[in-house]
């Protein structure tokens, strides 16, 4: 049975309005509710069907980030996963961490815990980079399977059908694998009170990128961060001559 590493990525809830910050410098994150970036819940959820199939021996539930992402780590051991590892780094490196550094991150540990599947959510609703998965492959240099909608375990490896463009794509893939988890793969199950409270007693393991022997120094530096410009009221006009001229004057045709 296969060991599977699950990352899982706290987020400002999907739900909340962002607001940038007065000196333009981030987003508010301070008081504002943070949830599990809702792709790897279904990343999550992915990876405890397989157990409940008897094709998983265990789940591991992985976070990188300051010491809140612990919470999320609480909810995906809520949800079915057996344990969790916590690779903390402080708030201002978090601003600055990079998919490159988290897929170099979940690759040595896929290497340290034996994984034969590693699942991650398509992207992160924060910074919506759609990287992490296939750099996390490429660097363990394991077939990916990306935006999964179905995932069946054959004799030779893995049937996954994706979603692109056109429709969907039917692959096949060997293991050990990287899949990235999609909108329509599953519903995730909510956590109930009883496993909450089981949650807090299973082992969470706590290092950080140098114990991994991985350089997190950034490659970016974040210059402005500005609202969207707010978009200009309509108006009517009176036929079609009247929009014709509308548009000359305003110079789009």
């Amino acid at each position: 049975m296969a060991r599977v590493l699950v990352g899982v990525k706290r987020v400002i809830d999907y739900a909340v309005k962002v607001r940038v910050k007065p000196d333009k410098t981030g987003v508010v994150t301070q008081g504002v509710k943070h949830s599990m970036n809702p792709f790897d819940e279904i990343a999550v959820e992915e990876a405890v069907k397989l157990k409940e199939k008897k094709l998983a021996s265990e789940i591991i539930a992985v976070s990188v980030g300051p010491t809140q992402s612990q919470e999320v780590i609480r909810t995906a051991l809520a949800m079915g996963a057996d344990r969790g590892v916590h690779v903390e780094v402080s708030a201002a490196e978090y601003d600055l961490l990079q998919p490159v550094h988290v897929s170099k991150i979940l690759a040595k540990l896929a290497l340290d815990e034996k994984a034969d599947l590693v699942i991650l959510g398509k992207q992160a609703i924060d910074d919506d980079a759609n990287q992490t998965a296939q750099m996390t492959a490429a660097v363990l240099d394991w077939p990916q399977g990306t935006f999964c909608n179905k995932v069946e375990k054959t004799d030779a490896g893995l049937t996954v059908v994706r979603e692109i463009d056109g429709g969907l794509e039917t692959i096949k893939t060997k293991m050990p694998a990287v899949l990235s988890a999609d909108l329509r793969l599953n519903t995730p199950r909510y956590a109930t009170l009883p496993n909450i409270m089981k949650a807090k007693k299973k082992p969470l393991k706590k290092v950080t990128p140098k114990d991994l022997g991985v350089d997190t120094t950034p490659r970016i530096e974040i210059i402005s961060v500005e609202d969207p410009p707010v978009r200009q009221a309509g108006a009517a006009v009176a036929d079609v001559d009247a929009l014709v001229a509308k548009l000359k004057d305003g110079g789009h045709i």
